[in-house]
């Protein structure tokens, strides 16, 4: 039954084809070339984001975190928090200014003692004291944590000061009480009573959970007696937790930043609190012990509220935990070195704090692992993600696909590729299809052998066993060696990715269009060494000085003394000779070259040329010198030498090879 499709206009709500592995891979293509690392190609990708297959946006991590830090300044720019703890402030103000008097009338005392070192020990303590007091920080938070350290003068100055720590406490406690239930507006004594037990409870769970203790059963217990403090009904021990955790990490903050203004229903209950020592000690242990197990909310954490417009008590301890929340996915957003690490972001809250764009643009980035693994182009092995036979198979198509892409009308005019006949001749016999064959189909065979297989007629159920191709006579053979520059001036230069998308669509080329020709790998920098097809897409640039051709070259002859056919070598480079291996197999380098380097790497070309293979050279860069060595290497060789730059190098290599194919193939048929 034919496949039947329904079509409506366009309303706006449809959604288009999305992202999929192989539009993920495409544009994946470049950054693994460069990087030579499916790793570092993804976090690159997170970082910079992409777009879908209808050409959309999808943020990456850089613009997902400016979004976020847009968001957390427009919050506070927005607001200002004021409140009951101006007078602290102003207290606080009070109190520096009795300990600078209090300093003042010691060292008046000891210069009117008489005793000079008396003096000059209570000038020496003044100024330091002095010191401190005027390097404090401007905000509120700071100023306690520095008087907290700080070595009074003023006996009462510290007494008044340590009855504002008091104050500050209680206040917290306060927050934590109002945070704790919805419907503890209207509490009775007893109610209070019941509180405490709780507090005592949960302390006990807490302690049995860090334990390493199966506190499931009394989890259950404790939710059966206090669930009523948890309106949002945590399931386990880890999630009671962590919802206490983030509401205190949100009063600490508060606390950090001198803020809240206090809700007036809640006074009653805070005079209540202020007298209640059990109650407090409850609350601190607690705190200590959520502390210890959430570091990572940053319990430090204070922020500048410069806004004008103010917020009351829900207000601002709302905010509070938005911008908690906001450093957290912060946090995770910075630290996260691959895509699954994105998946441990609550979406909802993220959808809720940047809207549906930003929570779509992370979810997408979260699966771009698991939709490469899925589509068998990457694997993980060993917790470590490598390209499959796949995958390597598509980044060469991708690379040979861009590079044809690139090249001009006329380029691609002078040099069409046939379908048939691709240094072949047909000799009227036929054979099953194998892989690498040309896909010269004859029909007739291949029919009969399906109807023979199956035993009966139409319609006719073809299997690629039934498949039998026209036999053709091998008429040319190419032996190729690249030679690819892996010296530090090529990513410098900006030379590296162009170079190697080159070999990995040539690779591709010689692989799928001529599978009987050999093509060769040779890196070379200080030295040189031969390149799998497996480790192409993996090769990076040498940390190392030196363009050891010397070495290249004798490396490459030695590959193609073991081909036949007529054989080449195409050299990628952007630099002189700088490096050769000297007789007793020692590396020399220095640059400028020497006449040592230059003399070895000639005589190495002298072999080659013995040997019949020729040297096409691909100069990227080409200084004066560079230009005259290629000169007289050419001149020794016949080979042929291309100048040209990085954006252009794609066509020249591919379209030189493609020429000299074809010419070959057509020598031989005449």
């Amino acid at each position: 039954m034919a496949t039947r499709f329904t079509y409506s206009p366009w309303d706006g709500t449809q959604r288009g084809f999305d992202l999929d592995a192989d539009l993920l891979f495409d544009q994946l293509t470049d950054e693994l070339l460069y990087h030579g690392d499916v790793n570092a190609a993804l976090r690159r990708m997170m970082q910079d984001g992409m777009r879908d297959a209808d050409g959309n946006r999808l943020d990456g991590l850089r613009d997902l975190m400016d979004q976020l830090r847009r968001e957390r300044q427009e919050r506070l720019d927005r607001s200002n928090l004021g409140g009951v703890y101006d007078d602290i402030a102003r207290e606080l103000d009070d109190i520096v200014d009795e300990e600078r008097h209090a300093i003042e009338n010691a060292v008046r005392d000891a210069e009117s003692s008489g005793d000079e070192r008396r003096a000059d020990a209570a000038r020496n303590t003044a100024a330091e004291r002095n010191m401190r007091l005027d390097l404090m920080p401007n905000d509120l938070a700071g100023k306690v944590r520095e008087l907290d350290s700080y070595n009074w003068e003023s006996a009462d100055a510290q007494r008044r000061f340590e009855q504002m720590l008091d104050k500050l406490r209680e206040q917290l406690m306060q927050q934590m009480v109002d945070q704790m239930s919805d419907g503890m507006q209207n509490m009775t004594p007893g109610d209070m009573s019941r509180m405490k037990d709780m507090l005592a409870d949960l302390n006990e769970l807490l302690e049995q959970h860090q334990r390493g203790e199966d506190t499931s059963e009394a989890f259950d217990d404790f939710m059966a007696k206090h669930g009523d403090f948890f309106p949002e009904n945590p399931q386990n021990v880890d999630e009671l937790l962590e919802q206490m955790a983030r509401r205190m990490a949100a009063m600490q903050a508060m606390l950090n930043s001198m803020t809240p203004e206090q809700r007036q229903q809640l006074q009653e209950l805070s005079d209540q609190l202020m007298e209640d020592m059990d109650l407090q000690w409850q609350m601190q242990q607690l705190s200590g012990n959520l502390q210890q197990m959430f570091p990572q909310l940053n319990w430090e954490q204070s922020y500048d509220f410069d806004g004008q417009d103010p917020m009351g008590f829900a207000q601002a301890m709302q905010a509070m935990q938005d911008l908690g929340d906001l450093d957290q996915l912060e946090h995770l957003l910075q630290n996260a070195t691959n895509p699954g690490a994105l998946a441990e972001a609550d979406m909802d809250r993220v959808r809720d704090l940047l809207g549906d764009d930003a929570a779509r643009s992370l979810e997408r980035l979260a699966e771009l692992t698991k939709m490469l693994e899925d589509a068998g182009l990457i694997e993980n092995k060993e917790g470590r993600l490598e390209l499959t036979p796949r995958g390597l198979r598509a980044i060469g198509s991708n690379a040979l696909r861009d590079l044809f892409t690139k090249l001009t009308k006329e380029h691609v005019g002078q040099h069409q590729l046939h379908q048939f006949g691709q240094g072949h001749e047909r000799t009227y016999q036929t054979k099953p299809y194998e892989f690498g064959d040309p896909f010269q189909l004859d029909l007739h065979r291949t029919i009969r052998n399906a109807l023979q297989r199956t035993g009966h007629g139409t319609p006719v159920d073809l299997h690629p066993d039934d498949f039998e191709i026209e036999r053709t006579e091998h008429l040319t053979r190419s032996s190729t060696v690249l030679m690819l520059d892996l010296s530090m001036s090529m990513p410098m230069r900006d030379n590296f990715l162009p170079a190697k998308k080159v070999a990995m669509a040539l690779h591709h080329l010689i692989s799928t269009q001529f599978p009987r020709d050999y093509l060769g790998l040779v890196g070379f920098s200080e030295t040189a060494r031969q390149i799998t097809a497996e480790e192409l897409p993996e090769v990076s640039w040498d940390f190392v000085y030196g363009t050891n051709m010397h070495h290249g070259f004798a490396i490459a002859r030695q590959l193609l003394a073991r081909q036949t056919g007529t054989k080449q070598i195409i050299m990628i480079t952007d630099g002189e000779p700088t490096a050769h291996i000297t007789p007793r197999g020692d590396v020399y380098f220095n640059y400028p070259p020497v006449r040592e380097t230059v003399e070895a790497t000639l005589r190495e070309v002298v072999r080659c040329t013995r040997e019949q293979i020729r040297i096409n050279t691909f100069v990227l860069d080409a200084t004066t010198a560079l230009q005259a060595f290629i000169e007289q290497m050419t001149q020794i060789n016949g080979g042929r030498a291309f100048y040209t730059t990085n954006d252009a190098l794609g066509d020249y290599v591919l379209v030189d090879f493609l020429e000299r194919r074809r010419r070959m193939t057509h020598r031989r048929a005449g």
